[in-house]
């Protein structure tokens, strides 16, 4: 084990005697042990040091996805530094504005990019740039790495000790990098992987993004934790995800991942017997992709909510009943209350407010923003997430929606949530949007942005729709047809875009 460092430590300890199990199952038929992952982060915390790293240090990466990418992360916690992965998308200009807010001893790139992050890198004052190609084989680092011997003891770190840091989206303002401790992160993957029943025996398909929270800190630091292993893909791929399918037993992943697979004809029951447990998380699940899950594989996805700032808060229960619509209980260790945005006070359940949260699985503040951090965390540990949800009189939650997309129309609070559940009930209708946009008798209109499933757009027949179940106050104003909702990597929609292109309609 390695001495005292606390998270290293929990991902290390289901392993440790089994360094023969296979860790990960790759794409191109290779397999990858835990002895040799542990091996190849242990040399990659050594060339990190030598590249200047000391405890605290951050350690930015902008690479694809690889398993020299996770042995990375392992090493940037064996050296006692910081891990910030960054989006794969992020352009040069987004780049420079977090290696200048978080000031990294070490940034490693892209092969590709290397001429170009350079400049970059040297304007953000940088010590130093190394690179990492999209096989994870090749690159400064591999070079670096193949100079040094196995067994590094790594550097002690406590509980309380930054092991991360995650940048938010920042759909409104500068972009805020979330403070990760190795115990928020320890203690949630064991919570989870307990939660979720997580044993040695189970495989993972992991299809995510390493960038991101879902795929990073839930997905690997269980399995991890678990001592388990996965099916290790670069991105998504229906036909990759359907081929591993009988062989697995767990799948994580997106509500998009489950729409698509439900198109595969080869999806059904027989496909997936072997499996224990679809998860989906990072954006909202439609209860009709839920039932149409259902009744494709006879399996119950079950929903979870977490954010950056929380790691995960609340989920469907692994036994009991996975209700569609709604992201279950709060998990053990975690508090959850809905309280009311404008006072604090808590509020009965069935009542909307905004959701908090408190416990050790929270983040310990934003980046060098103390005022921002004073906002949302407070001394007594609550976390404000500016989500807005509902609480039925079993504890089950619902997101309504997000405080930033409420909607002020006429001097009424509108959640978008509510219009949305409506305007997806038309049978024409895949999917929608609603959003709030500048009016200059109501404040803000309702605007419903819609995806039709066939080519008929029948904004009349929605308007009837909603007559019947909403007041007039939440009503559409205006129904907008689009070929596909602008989302992020993680299938979150941006509102903020839709804002932001429909400002001027009325």
């Amino acid at each position: 084990m390695y001495q005292s460092n606390y998270l290293a430590n929990q991902l290390r300890s289901a392993s440790v005697e089994h360094n023969n199990d296979i860790f990960a199952y790759l794409s191109n038929g290779d397999q990858v042990s835990y002895g040799s992952l542990f091996a190849n982060a242990e040399k990659t915390a050594k060339a990190l040091i030598k590249a200047g790293v000391e405890p605290g240090d951050r350690v930015a990466i902008q690479v694809a996805k690889s398993i020299s990418t996770v042995e990375l992360y392992l090493a940037s916690i064996l050296a006692g530094a910081v891990f910030l992965p960054l989006n794969t998308d992020y352009t040069p200009t987004e780049i420079e504005y977090f290696l200048t807010d978080a000031s990294p001893k070490v940034f490693v790139c892209d092969l590709a990019s290397e001429r170009l992050m350079t400049q970059v890198a040297v304007k953000a004052e940088v010590s130093s740039l190394l690179t990492l190609d999209h096989t994870g084989q090749a690159g400064s680092l591999i070079e670096l790495r193949a100079l040094e011997q196995a067994g590094f003891s790594g550097v002690a770190r406590e509980e309380g000790d930054l092991a991360a840091i995650l940048y938010t989206s920042g759909t409104t303002g500068r972009s805020k990098g979330a403070m990760l401790s190795h115990g928020a992160l320890a203690t949630n993957a064991l919570t989870l992987a307990d939660y979720w029943q997580f044993t040695r025996a189970d495989r993972l398909i992991h299809a995510l993004p390493i960038f991101h929270i879902h795929g990073l800190f839930v997905a690997l630091n269980i399995t991890l934790c678990a001592g388990s292993s996965l099916y290790f893909f670069n991105k998504f791929n229906t036909d990759e995800i359907l081929q591993a399918l009988p062989s697995a037993s767990v799948l994580m992943g997106v509500p998009t991942f489950y729409v698509r697979l439900l198109k595969q004809a080869a999806l059904n029951k027989e496909r997936v017997k072997g499996m224990r447990l679809f998860v989906s998380g990072s954006a909202p699940l439609l209860a009709e992709t839920h039932q149409a899950w259902k009744q494709q594989t006879g399996h119950a996805i079950l929903e979870r909510y977490g954010m950056t700032e929380t790691n995960m808060n609340t989920s469907n229960p692994y036994d009991g009943d996975r209700r569609p619509g709604t992201v279950g209980l709060a998990l053990p260790g975690v508090e959850v209350k809905i309280t009311d945005p404008e006072t604090g006070a808590s509020l009965a359940n069935g009542d909307v407010g905004q959701i908090e949260v408190r416990g050790a699985n929270l983040f310990t503040g934003y980046w060098q923003m103390p005022e921002k951090t004073a906002e949302e965390l407070r001394p007594d540990g609550w976390f404000l997430t500016g989500d807005l949800g509902i609480r039925d009189d079993d504890g089950y939650l619902s997101i309504v929606g997000r405080s930033k997309d409420l909607i002020i129309s006429g001097g009424y609070n509108v959640y978008p949530k509510e219009i949305e559940l409506v305007v997806d009930e038309h049978p024409d209708v895949l999917e929608s949007a609603v959003i709030g946009v500048s009016h200059p008798d109501f404040g803000e209109a309702v605007v419903a942005v819609v995806v039709a499933k066939g080519q008929v757009q029948d904004d009349v027949a929605i308007k009837a729709l909603c007559k019947t179940s909403l007041a007039a106050y939440k009503r559409p104003k205006r129904v907008l047809f689009v070929d596909e909702l602008p989302r992020n990597t993680m299938g979150k929609v941006q509102k903020a875009k839709l804002r932001e292109h429909y400002q001027s309609l009325f």
